[in-house]
């Protein structure tokens, strides 16, 4: 599919006014999508977990203009509170869905918006966050046309829209695994939205959780935004974008087998190199924490004296998600909560498990 698909044809219906309400989750990357190109096109294919626990809400609130301008017009609530410093991305983000969307300059906007967890802190907020939001916007759409448009149109739409608010929001409309990218072995991957990984995953991996310590949950340093972009004088850029496929390939074979040694070795791999690309930028930086490391190394020690299967991963931020599968939930969480808890900003973390994307509330 070509951008072009996603234009829209004449809307043949008006709505005066109304609310779409849509929830929609986080997700975290197995193999991690990292540098930029174009209009919000991943560098390399990465596949994702969608996470059950980790949710957005988002209410859309819309009233018909009374007059013709060609604004964007709208008020944010993050939490119940009024809040200017996400005007600026929705604002980018509404330019860049205009052509796609054309109905948004019609309309005065309220939307309100709140998280299970907390924002900025190396959990994908903006992933689920942008997610909920073109749900509200494709619902909308979808009430303005009477084109005969399958269910499957629709949803690659949607996720075209989230991607182009927040990359990895693309990820998070299905479950329980999405690929995002063009990879040469996955039947119709694409950089333009994601897909639903379209082959057969061993039972080892239903179920399987995720335990996200909260090492800080402040603000990051650095924006996921700004990361991206660094990777475009990166000296290793192109030895990455290679790994990454070859990390695809070999994870399609880790999936079918249910081999978790060699998942694992994938896994912390790919955390690691991620960071390793944020150290070796120009500017460089540096995300993880102290207690970051702290938790990796208990990680490794209670591998290795126990043989689970236990591992864990990072996204850009100094949270650490703590992978096992369900039959080990038991063990692992006594282990996360008399070792690795006391790590954690005020001793909190999050358990969740693979989910199964957005829904209408």
């Amino acid at each position: 599919m070509f951008e072009s698909n996603f234009l829209p044809k004449k809307y043949t219906s008006v709505s005066e006014n109304g609310t779409v309400t849509w929830e929609s989750p986080s997700n975290i990357a197995l193999v991690k999508y990292w540098g930029k190109y174009g209009e919000q096109l991943p560098a390399n294919p990465s596949i994702s977990f969608t996470l059950n626990n980790c949710k957005t809400a988002t209410e859309l609130k819309f009233q018909l203009k009374e007059n013709s301008n060609q604004e964007f017009e709208f008020d944010i609530f993050f939490e119940g509170k009024k809040s200017e410093d996400f005007k600026p991305k929705i604002e980018n983000f509404f330019k860049r869905v205009e052509k796609y969307l054309p109905f948004i300059t019609r309309y005065v906007f309220e939307i309100h918006t709140s998280n299970t967890f907390p924002h900025s802190s190396g959990i994908a907020s903006s992933a689920s966050g942008m997610s909920a939001l073109a749900c509200c916007l494709i619902a909308m759409e979808k009430t303005l046309t009477n084109e005969q448009l399958t269910e499957a149109y629709w949803i690659k739409k949607t996720s075209f829209i989230a991607r182009l608010g927040s990359g990895s929001a693309c990820r998070s409309l299905e479950g329980d695994l999405v690929v995002w990218g063009e990879h040469s072995k996955i039947k119709e991957s694409s950089n333009l939205f994601g897909i639903k990984y379209p082959y057969k995953v061993h039972t080892n991996f239903n179920n399987y959780q995720d335990t996200i310590l909260l090492v800080d949950k402040g603000e990051k340093q650095v924006s996921s935004s700004v990361g991206h972009d660094l990777m475009h004088q990166h000296p290793f850029a192109e030895k990455r974008f290679e790994q990454a496929q070859e990390n695809m390939t070999k994870m399609m074979s880790i999936l079918e087998s249910g081999n978790l040694s060699e998942f694992i070795k994938i896994i912390e791999s790919e955390a690691l190199t991620l960071h390793a690309m944020m150290m070796t930028s120009m500017p460089y930086f540096i995300l993880m924490k102290p207690n970051t490391l702290e938790i990796i190394n208990k990680i490794w020690t209670y591998r290795n004296e126990t043989k689970s299967k236990v591992c864990f991963t990072l996204d850009a931020g100094a949270n650490v998600h703590v992978l096992y599968p369900e039959n080990e939930k038991d063990a692992v969480l006594v282990f996360i909560k008399n070792e690795l808890v006391a790590y954690c900003q005020n001793e909190q973390y999050i358990c969740d498990q693979i989910g199964f994307g957005a829904k209408k509330l």
